[in-house]
């Protein structure tokens, strides 16, 4: 019999790469870690970790085992939810997003989906895809409203995962100018032109994306501010701070003194989508936010 709590350690050594860091995780000792580690290997009789100076990485085995802890403990946490629910008598539904996808794309998909479930009990809860993805697999949260750019799917869901990925639809990204810009008036704009400008933008993840396009383009962007909110940052542009990125959904509301300019080929992308546990994919409250969250990306695609 496999013991669900060093499941529980593997997970969290395969998480963090290390026995130290694991152990500080779990508020254990390294060598207690050690020792439950060593014991998973004895009861399956193979080795989960490769250990070196650099730390830990897993083997064939330790992946399926990490993978099977990673369901073990989503089915407990769900188990957990099915019994709290039975003195309600009302199923519950926990919903994490990030914030532009949560202002423009959940709002009408819950309408819909309270309309067909007015019983079920809903949480939400903020957070950007690298936070909100391990709760889905956890099984503390039972959808994920999330993305990612160019590239792989996000590094916590993959066709060998307990997690599935839905797309729901492409966001690129604009350049947003002041409207008295020398380029405010032009029909697309590439990358390049734009090499002399200074930047303000509206989130981490859009500044590297912005640094990957430069580089290409053969030039270093001059940024002047980082923000945590794509109105702020258009807000800034409007006052002359510089130029920005806004993905196609955040361009809502309008603020006066703007142009918004598409980009030529490539054209940066977010790709929107939900996050669920496989298994529970079809669960029919599950199927009808995301039959709803599929019906609002449709529509905003068609504004």
């Amino acid at each position: 019999m496999i013991d669900v709590q060093r499941l529980r350690v593997l997970r969290a050594v395969a998480e963090h790469g290390s026995f130290n860091q694991a152990a500080a995780a779990l508020h254990l000792t390294p060598s207690a870690v050690s020792q439950h580690v060593a014991a998973l290997e004895r009861s399956l009789g193979a080795q989960v970790v490769t250990r070196s100076t650099r730390g830990v990485t897993l083997t064939q085995a330790g992946r399926i085992m990490v993978q099977a802890a990673e369901s073990v403990t989503a089915e407990l946490a769900h188990a957990q939810q099915q019994v709290d629910q039975l003195g309600t008598g009302r199923t519950q539904l926990t919903v994490a997003t990030f914030t532009s996808g949560g202002r423009f794309l959940l709002p009408g998909a819950l309408a819909r989906f309270t309309a067909a479930h007015p019983d079920t009990v809903l949480h939400i809860s903020e957070g950007e895809p690298e936070d909100s993805l391990p709760l889905v697999r956890q099984g503390a949260v039972d959808l994920a409203l999330a993305y990612h750019f160019d590239g792989p799917l996000p590094g916590h869901v993959s066709q060998n995962s307990s997690t599935e990925w839905t797309a729901l639809m492409e966001d690129p990204l604009h350049v947003v100018l002041p409207e008295g810009h020398r380029l405010a008036g032009r029909a697309a704009l590439d990358i390049a032109e734009l090499a002399a400008e200074p930047w303000v933008l509206g989130c981490l993840k859009t500044e590297a994306y912005l640094r990957r396009y430069a580089e290409r383009a053969g030039f270093n962007p001059e940024m002047r501010g980082t923000t945590t909110d794509y109105f702020f940052a258009r807000s800034l542009v409007a006052a002359g701070m510089g130029l920005s990125l806004i993905p196609s959904i955040a361009l809502a509301p309008e603020v006066p003194g703007l142009r918004t300019v598409p980009i030529k080929e490539p054209v940066p992308t977010r790709h929107i989508g939900v996050a669920t546990i496989s298994r529970r994919r079809d669960h029919p409250q599950l199927a009808t936010l995301i039959n709803a969250l599929q019906e609002q990306a449709a529509a905003l695609d068609d504004t």
